[in-house]
């Protein structure tokens, strides 16, 4: 019995260890997906990568192709998941069904515009033209608020017996609330029930929507109630946010703190932006107890609550005007172990100045500074923004310099033209020389040469005993007369 035991022992270890190390294995191997899936910047092409992996004699596999595909769409990497679909037909990976000619009329529409949606569809073959191209190709123009070509390729569809899904009337209303055709989406939602076209959750939040959206609360409780009515369909959380948003535009308080404890209802345990929603729409209402609770309760359900929760949940408290809360928020963020995100300190600095307290917002990101933290452009502007407001033009001044010095080529950000104005008119008036070349300099990075730098240049020049001869050379080379404003300048600075 003892060696039979002893084999049985010896077996189950070999073979626990074997699996782990099968086990192991599958998880570190590398797959396509693998290699795709981490390279998030948008200029980063995908090719080079489908191609050594073909070279380097691996298998491609359409399923594999078609979850990388998916998966950047659902990331929005359009212009990656096109690279993906554009590779797979080029290849012949696979023969093209109609719903794989779709998904690629999306990207295109979405990467290119519905031009080169329309000429790729106009390209397929006829029994390519289904149902679904035609309706990636209707939701192209919708999403470009194309209204007569959305209108006229529906009223086709329609003729062909191709219209009548739930999705390509939601489309319509959808055209119609991008365009503020509000009036029109109520009609759209009458001829679904006529004529039997299922209507989802989706069909009736936009309808309530537009009821929201032209004030009309009674219209927007009948669709409501109608909506609560239907056997088929479980009213959602949003769909009791989205109502609750507009009582609390119209200032039915007590209407929206209904509609909110039956959004909260219907919420997942795990739902973050559901309550992250919900705890917006508690702060507009100005109710901090509400907030402070889904915050708790959000923090016990989503235990691994990501930064968006910090972000809405600092929002709404430095709307509250509850900072000592906020900055009790901020330090448990900074010590939660989630990852660094610029915007959440963000949140706190600009309640800091809408509020007033610019210097708070400005020790901040002095405290982040001192940590090694990153800051950005847009968060020392506002700063600098406030103070200008304030009349501390110094400050805002050494404050959009410390912008300028963390701007990176291609992020996006501009700074406050207000804001700008009053720094070159200051440096034009007070300014050495040398502080105006250094501060144009650096502005040159985010903006083109323009008349207002020219004219802080004269003025410095000409108070500092300068000619401005090659300025004004320099002024017409970049395209820039002199205008009224460029010679009273030169007549009142040389008279002082």
């Amino acid at each position: 019995m003892i060696p039979k035991l002893k084999l049985s022992i010896n077996t189950q270890i070999h073979n626990a260890v074997f699996s782990r190390f099968y086990y192991t294995n599958r998880i570190n191997k590398t797959t396509l997906y693998s290699i795709i899936s981490p390279l998030g910047n948008p200029g980063t092409r995908i090719e080079p990568e489908l191609d050594n992996w073909v070279k380097n004699g691996n298998k491609v596999r359409v399923g594999e192709l078609q979850r990388i595909i998916r998966d950047l769409r659902k990331r929005k990497r359009f212009s990656q998941a096109l690279e993906v679909s554009d590779w797979m037909n080029r290849k012949g990976i696979c023969v093209f069904a109609p719903c794989d000619h779709a998904v690629q009329l999306d990207l295109i529409g979405r990467v290119h515009g519905f031009l080169s949606a329309e000429s790729y569809f106009s390209n397929l073959k006829d029994d390519e033209k289904t149902y679904q191209t035609y309706g990636a190709l209707l939701n192209c123009y919708v999403r470009q608020r194309q209204t007569d070509k959305a209108l006229s390729h529906f009223r086709k569809m329609k003729e062909m017996g191709i219209a009548l899904s739930t999705l390509s009337y939601n489309d319509i209303m959808c055209l119609y609330s991008k365009t503020g055709q509000y009036e029109k989406v109520p009609d759209v939602l009458t001829e679904m029930k006529a004529k039997n076209i299922f209507t989802d959750n989706f069909s009736y939040r936009i309808c309530i929507n537009s009821y929201g959206a032209r004030s009309d609360i009674e219209g927007m409780e009948i669709i409501l109630r109608e909506m609560e009515s239907q056997p088929h369909i479980v009213v959602d959380w949003s769909t009791y946010a989205s109502a609750a948003h507009f009582y609390i535009k119209a200032n039915l308080i007590d209407k929206a703190s209904d509609v909110l404890k039956k959004a909260e209802e219907r919420l997942e345990q795990k739902d973050g932006i559901g309550y992250n929603f919900l705890i917006s729409l508690y702060a507009s209402l100005g109710n901090k107890s509400e907030v402070l609770r889904l915050w708790d309760l959000e923090k016990t359900a989503c235990k691994r609550y990501i930064n968006r929760g910090y972000i809405t949940m600092l929002e709404a408290l430095m709307k509250l005007g509850e900072h000592e809360e906020a900055e009790k928020v901020l330090k448990e963020w900074e010590l939660s172990g989630n990852s660094y995100d610029t915007r959440i300190p963000n949140a706190v600095i600009i309640g800091y100045c809408n509020n007033g307290l610019v210097q708070k917002a400005e020790a901040i990101l002095e405290d982040l500074v001192e940590k090694g933290k990153a800051t950005t452009p847009n968060s020392w502007a506002v700063v600098a923004a406030g103070y200008f407001d304030a009349g501390k033009t110094e400050r805002g001044f050494q404050c959009m310099k410390a912008a300028l010095s963390v701007y990176v080529e291609g992020k996006g950000w501009k700074p406050d033209p207000k804001v700008i104005t009053s720094i070159l008119s200051k440096l034009g008036d007070e300014g050495s020389v040398q502080e105006v070349e250094a501060f144009v300099a650096a502005l040159r990075t985010v903006i083109p040469m323009n008349r207002q730098m020219y004219h802080a240049f004269i003025k410095a020049n000409i108070r500092n005993g300068k000619g401005v001869d090659e300025l004004l050379d320099s002024m017409k080379a970049d395209g820039i007369d002199e205008d009224e404003e460029t010679k009273e300048i030169l007549v009142c600075t040389m008279e002082k």
